[in-house]
């Protein structure tokens, strides 16, 4: 699916009393300023009354048949519901699991909807959608996809950002993060780009332009709830932790390349704008713990985006945060040797780890955490790569996770003796990418020399399995 990214050009500063984005228009009680920050999204200069949004949210109906969504488990992500399509959130207060989108999601809670018109504080950003209503639909990465993830049942099929603030921004203005009451304004001329590597291509190179489609609309991420993977809108962002880590690594190595900045720099502003809104869920007290693959590929665009930016809380959001790969990567020793391991960590419920004992006295929820770590693995050799040509390895501040990957990476395989009989799994020593595949064999040996992590902590699970603790995890 051929995907052209379309940035408009940064409008500053107009009267107007209608906007309109990704089919989404806001008209407000009179004109007032209006803009585009750096990425294509409006701002306006308020407080501000929107009257109302199109298309209005509310009651929508049901094809015949409709029928309950479940996940690949069994358990039940959607339902036929009627009570309301398109709606519209404000997250200036504590995030939650739930959503006030749509009603067909399990995790609808009606008191988020925002109703219109809408006293629109400044410091406050306004989430508009607009919902499926028939199924299947094509997700945004369908070129990445196997056939079976081609397409999907999600409930939204796009969403856009109205942002609030006091005062005009500057004409070079990233969006504010779209969660919580703090707006923080990033300009594009502050990017330190001379700090990005500069590196001959190794394989496959993406389209540029089609990556930056990706990044072009906001990724809503603020639901802590395994229902995320029906809600994210299809025309805005992957609905899984494995495609976030994915997207990004492949998108942070395309940055690193030796090309023309002007070829990078709309993928570099979208990538950038996705770390900051990362940041702003953070601050605002969103959790990336682990929970089978969900809630991968988050800490490293808020890193980049702080070491681009220069800014050293965004980079100590990264560092000191509680990430799915600080969860599920640590030190200890293995069912044939290895030292370096994989752990699930959470999926419905505490999941301790496995990979001590030998295969075969595995249980079924072992065995499934095995599943998970090849399924997950070959998504992180892009980032790990991406940190460490950035110098960023102890920024990153978790040992664990590059040792993991190199481990994932190695060629060849320990011996069937070593291994007790137990084979290789055949996808480990390749990333599932390409282009990352091969700049993984083309830099991975040439990275610079740089400090280690100041930390090295495991995730482990208190007896009662209900709670659990980081604790010191030496190499």
């Amino acid at each position: 699916m051929a995907l052209a990214a379309e940035m408009p050009a940064n409008v500053h500063a107009e009267k107007a009393q209608t906007v309109t984005q990704y089919g989404i228009t806001w008209t407000f009680d009179k004109p007032y300023e209006v803009g585009k920050f750096v990425n294509g999204d409006w701002w306006v200069a308020g407080p501000a009354k929107v009257i109302k949004v199109d298309p209005a949210p509310g009651a929508g109906t049901e094809p015949p048949g409709a029928s309950e969504v479940k996940s690949r488990y069994g358990a039940v992500a959607m339902v036929p519901d009627t009570r309301m399509r398109n709606g519209s959130m404000v997250l200036d207060k504590e995030l939650t699991a739930s959503q006030g989108y749509d009603s067909r999601l399990k995790n609808y809670n009606p008191a988020l909807t925002v109703a219109f018109p809408l006293d629109l504080e400044a410091n406050r950003s306004l989430i508009s959608t607009i919902s499926n209503e028939t199924f299947p639909m094509p997700c945004l990465l369908t070129d990445l996809m196997w056939s079976s993830e081609k397409n999907g049942s999600p409930a939204l099929r796009t969403a856009a950002v109205l942002t609030c603030l006091s005062s005009v921004p500057p004409a070079d203005a990233f969006r504010p993060p779209y969660a919580g009451t703090s707006k923080p304004i990033y300009e594009l001329k502050n990017l330190q780009w001379k700090s990005l590597p500069s590196i001959e291509p190794a394989g496959p190179v993406p389209s540029f332009a089609q990556f930056a489609r990706y990044y072009q609309r906001p990724w809503l991420d603020h639901t802590q709830n395994w229902v995320f993977q029906y809600m994210g809108p299809c025309e805005n962002q992957p609905n899984y932790g494995r495609e976030f880590s994915r997207v990004g690594s492949i998108t942070s190595l395309m940055l690193m390349l030796n090309v023309p900045q002007a070829e990078k720099e709309k993928l570099m502003i979208g990538f950038i704008q996705h770390g900051i809104d990362l940041a702003g869920l953070t601050k605002a007290g969103r959790v990336w713990t682990a929970d089978g693959g969900h809630w991968n590929g988050r800490k490293w665009p808020i890193l980049f985006a702080g070491l681009m930016l220069g800014d050293a809380e965004m980079q100590q959001l990264a560092t000191k945060g509680d990430f799915s790969e600080n969860r599920q990567t640590y030190y200890g020793k293995g069912w044939y040797g290895q030292t370096v391991l994989y752990q699930i960590v959470l999926h419905t419920s505490a999941q301790p780890p496995y990979e001590e004992k030998r295969p075969e006295t595995w249980d079924a929820k072992q065995k499934q955490q095995e599943g998970y770590r090849i399924t997950i693995s070959p998504s992180w050799p892009g980032t790990a790569l991406a940190v460490l040509l950035m110098k960023a390895k102890g920024a990153w501040n978790h040992d664990a996770f590059f040792d993991y990957c190199d481990r994932w990476m190695r060629p060849g395989s320990p011996t069937m003796e070593q291994r007790g009989g137990v084979p290789r799994n055949p996808k480990e020593g390749m990333a599932m990418d390409p282009f990352v595949d091969a700049m993984w064999k083309a830099y991975r040996d040439k990275v610079p020399a740089q400090p280690d992590g100041a930390e090295n902590l495991k995730w482990t699970w208190n007896a009662d399995l209900k709670s659990g603790r980081y604790e010191p995890n030496a190499r």
